[in-house]
């Protein structure tokens, strides 16, 4: 949540961050500004709402100059107001700040009693002033960054520019991402890598209590000691069209339709048909050290989680160690029993995510070994790791997550598989069965595909509900509960996921001919049962949309809706039903007019706890 962005060089400013912002609008916020130093002036125009408010203000007054920072807000300290929205200043200090200052009351009331006078309710305008005193004090800007954020704590990536000194940019780290783009004659600063790929390539992760000066010509990288720190930068492979709709009427369904790409790319260079084997470039485990595992346990929010729920049916089945499945905001605050025989396993999509990297590190503090799956390189989870396995699902626009799911899928029975296999517990013909199923997903994911249009046609008859029920048993339970997640988050009707056994402990009570019940109702070990829960929802007059296998003669005339999916093993099943489900949350969606990229109160990366 939260988009950072700032330049420094021989072009104007103004277009060029305004453009970064545009790039991180996926991240959600819910106001915008932009602050510019003319030469001998900082100027700073600031709106609520979308950035096309901004973009009027901007047409309005249009700023000058060569140096300057941007930043998109997602309230957290104060509502969403003009007075609220960064960039925040005081006297020649402007600063833009992502993360939380947890000790800002006592900052605030200190700075106050010292005769500083605040105008926002923001926890960032601390930022200002305390810089502001250190400077005051004889301190040059970079000397004075560093030495007030001794003072703070909390997590944040903050950029600071001084009209005392506008030959410079200082960005510092802690918790919170940032990334420096290199250019020549010039440098650019962001939040995320999409914010700056139209003018550079060339990057450089900030690490962990950081700060970085930056200049037209180079820049200077320090620790929050002052001392020097000397590392590469690196390539980004994206292009600038990957971050574009292509065509789609959404990012979220340009994302659907790239699944069979991301799960390919997933997949590419990590799995050996001939051998039965995984490779996994960034897992460093030895047999020995998998041999001494005697518990896994997995943490993530939100999507991740539900894609955790299914990798601890993965892991067991393939490993037969028992594994443990938290919501990370749920595990840091009790006494998880976690020790030196634990692998930790952290999910996350964006590698920031607050309480998950809160609860690594209470992982790896109890001692033990922490792999995550992220789809960031060098984010804060996966630099915080011992071992990590990138999802190659490239970047992802919309708020709700759909490909990212999927290859955290993919990735989460690519660690089950080699974990079996270094463990001993399973075989070279069953690993080797597993990867050449695995092999042809893209394959059967592009053919599933073309439900599309049926898809439509059920989304447009039940669009009206105000309630919706979804059903799944074992390892379809938790894609019931990402489907009903899916709705809500970008259509707002109420939906519910539900193990399909437990239906008559509740929910059985809610279902009338007015709700919409969606079953997964595959042809698998628990087909019966399922069928079975079916029924039970049809003599209560509900409205069933089942998902089913092809070739099921049977389901059709208990279902007022059938999409059919091919078959598939249980092992990927997950996978295949989770697409009809995007599609059927997109398209009710679309038809109700809501903003599917960008649904109201959410944010794709929370950053925050």
């Amino acid at each position: 949540m939260c988009g950072i962005v700032g330049y420094i060089g021989a072009r104007e400013a103004a277009p060029i961050l305004f453009e970064g912002l545009s790039r991180l609008e996926y991240r959600g916020y819910d106001s915008a500004g932009l602050a510019v130093f003319d030469g001998s002036a900082t100027h700073t125009l600031r709106s609520v709402g979308k950035l096309d408010n901004l973009r009027q203000r901007l047409a309005e007054r249009p700023l000058k100059g060569h140096v300057g920072i941007g930043h998109t807000r997602w309230a957290t300290h104060g509502r969403p107001s003009e007075v609220n929205a960064h960039p925040h200043a005081a006297g020649p200090i402007t600063v833009v700040h992502n993360g939380i200052v947890e000790n800002h009351l006592a900052l605030r009331a200190g700075l106050e009693a010292r005769g500083h006078v605040f105008k926002s309710e923001t926890d960032t305008e601390i930022f200002s002033h305390l810089i502001r005193e250190k400077a005051s004090e004889g301190r040059a800007l970079p000397e004075a960054v560093r030495v007030a954020l001794n003072e703070v704590r909390g997590s944040y990536a903050l950029l600071v520019f001084s009209a005392d000194e506008p030959d410079l940019l200082v960005a510092a780290k802690n918790a919170s991402p940032m990334v420096l783009g290199l250019g020549e004659g010039e440098m650019f600063l962001a939040s995320d890598v999409p914010a700056l790929i139209a003018q550079t390539r060339e990057v450089l992760f900030l690490h962990e209590e950081e700060l970085v000066v930056v200049r037209r010509e180079g820049y200077t990288l320090m620790d929050f000691d002052g001392q020097p720190i000397q590392r590469a930068s690196k390539r980004i492979t994206w292009t600038p069209a990957q971050a574009e709709k292509g065509g789609y009427r959404h990012f979220m369904l340009k994302e659907i339709y790239e699944q069979p790409r991301a799960i390919a790319d997933t997949l590419s260079g990590r799995v050996s048909l001939e051998r039965g084997e995984v490779r996994l470039e960034d897992v460093h485990l030895s047999a020995a050290e998998a041999a001494r595992i005697n518990r896994v346990v997995m943490c993530a929010c939100g999507t991740a989680w539900h894609a955790a729920l299914v990798g601890r049916r993965l892991i067991e089945a393939a490993t037969r160690i028992p594994v443990e499945v938290d919501v990370a905001s749920e595990l840091r605050y009790r006494d998880p029993i976690i020790d030196e025989g634990t692998l930790f396993i952290a999910v996350s999509q964006s590698g920031e995510t607050a309480d998950t990297l809160a609860a690594l590190r209470e992982a790896r503090a109890r001692g033990a070994r922490v792999l995550s799956v992220c789809n960031v390189i060098e984010s804060s989870i996966a630099r915080e790791s011992h071992d990590v396995l990138y999802t190659h699902a490239g970047p992802e626009i919309g708020v709700a997550s759909t490909k990212a799911f999927t290859t955290q899928l993919v990735a989460l029975q690519l660690i089950a598989l080699h974990l079996g296999r270094l463990r001993g517990a399973l075989s070279d013909e069953a690993a080797g069965e597993i990867l050449a199923e695995l092999t042809h997903l893209p394959t059967l994911i592009e053919a599933l595909l073309a439900v599309d249009e049926h898809v439509q046609g059920v989304a447009r008859r039940a669009m009206h509900a105000r309630d919706f029920l979804y059903l799944g048993r074992g390892p379809q339970f938790p894609i019931a509960l990402e489907g009903a997640l899916k709705l809500k988050e970008i259509s707002y009707i109420h939906a519910e996921g539900y193990a399909a056994g437990e239906m008559k402990h509740g929910p059985i009570a809610l279902i009338d001919e007015e709700m919409p019940v969606v079953v997964i109702c595959l042809k698998d070990d628990q087909y019966d049962k399922t069928l079975s829960n079916l029924q039970e929802v049809r003599a209560r007059d509900g409205r069933v949309i089942a998902l089913a296998t092809e070739g099921d003669t049977e389901i059709a005339a208990l279902c007022d809706e059938v999409i059919y999916l091919p078959p598939v093993s249980e092992t990927l099943a997950p996978c295949a039903a989770v697409i009809p489900l995007q599609l059927l949350a997109y398209h009710i969606a679309d038809f109700k007019g809501t903003d599917v990229d960008q649904p109201r109160n959410l944010a794709k990366s929370v950053t925050v706890e």
